[in-house]
């Protein structure tokens, strides 16, 4: 069933599906089943490296009994601001964290930016992040380090003097520059070996053609976000209100 749980047997298929090298889209349609799931199952069970269908069946079961434990009985899901469908937003986030664990961040790690990216406030504390991922202290001390230091999140004290984890809308453009020096950074470095290496050396060329093509790249990221960065700090416009003078990128 499409919107039922992954049986053990379409966790082999999936397993098969990876061994042979198929995209997710493709090992999706053969069981029926939308892409994400497929994604998402693979990625949150150790990646397309070492996905194994006995180990991840397992993992799901010790999930799922570890929510059933930690749930009070009689209790439903916690409610929700501006009458949110609570299963719609676990779902979301859930699908939000894939797309960040594609992009190379670890799982909890992913975790607690997507919880600061869909809070109202933009802002939590780490007991706030314990309790709402249900997860120790220090998996959270180690997520929010390395996400300091990507420059995705930063710190500052409440008015009660607790250090908060922040995203707000300068992070992101902050982070995207962090990106631009980097690659500057990687052009300099090719472009020093070719002095090392022998001007004119097919080497030396292939370097040279790489600085030149990350050094286009770095600038048209800088550029980018300079020109986007009042998106940043405007109010979106709804969709049937939007006209083309509406929209702060045209």
């Amino acid at each position: 069933m499409p919107g039922g749980r992954l049986t053990q047997q379409e966790r082999q298929q999936i397993a098969l599906g990876v061994a042979d090298g198929l995209a997710y889209a493709e090992i999706a349609r053969r069981l029926g089943r939308p892409t994400s799931t497929v994604t998402r199952e693979v990625m949150r069970n150790g990646g397309p490296g070492s996905y194994r269908a006995d180990l991840a069946h397992r993992a799901t079961e010790h999930r799922a009994h570890r929510r059933r434990q930690s749930a009070p009985r009689g209790s439903g899901s916690a409610p929700q601001a501006h009458g949110r469908d609570a299963e719609a937003v676990r779902a979301y986030e859930e699908a939000f964290t894939t797309v960040f664990m594609a992009s190379g961040l670890p799982r909890m790690t992913a975790r607690v930016l997507v919880s600061l990216y869909t809070t109202d406030t933009g802002s939590l504390t780490a007991a706030e992040l314990v309790q709402r991922l249900q997860v120790s202290p220090g998996s959270v001390s180690k997520a929010v380090g390395f996400l300091e230091g990507q420059g995705l999140i930063r710190r500052e004290r409440d008015e009660r003097r607790r250090e908060r984890y922040v995203v707000d809308d300068d992070v992101w453009y902050q982070s995207m520059m962090a990106s631009a020096r980097s690659t500057a950074t990687l052009a300099e470095t090719a472009r020093q070996g070719v002095g090392v290496l022998g001007p004119h050396t097919p080497a030396a060329d292939r370097l040279e053609n790489i600085a030149r093509f990350v050094d286009f790249v770095s600038e048209s990221i800088s550029r980018a976000a300079d020109q986007a960065r009042e998106v940043l700090h405007t109010k979106p416009v709804p969709e049937g209100d939007r006209t083309p003078s509406a929209d702060p990128r045209a």
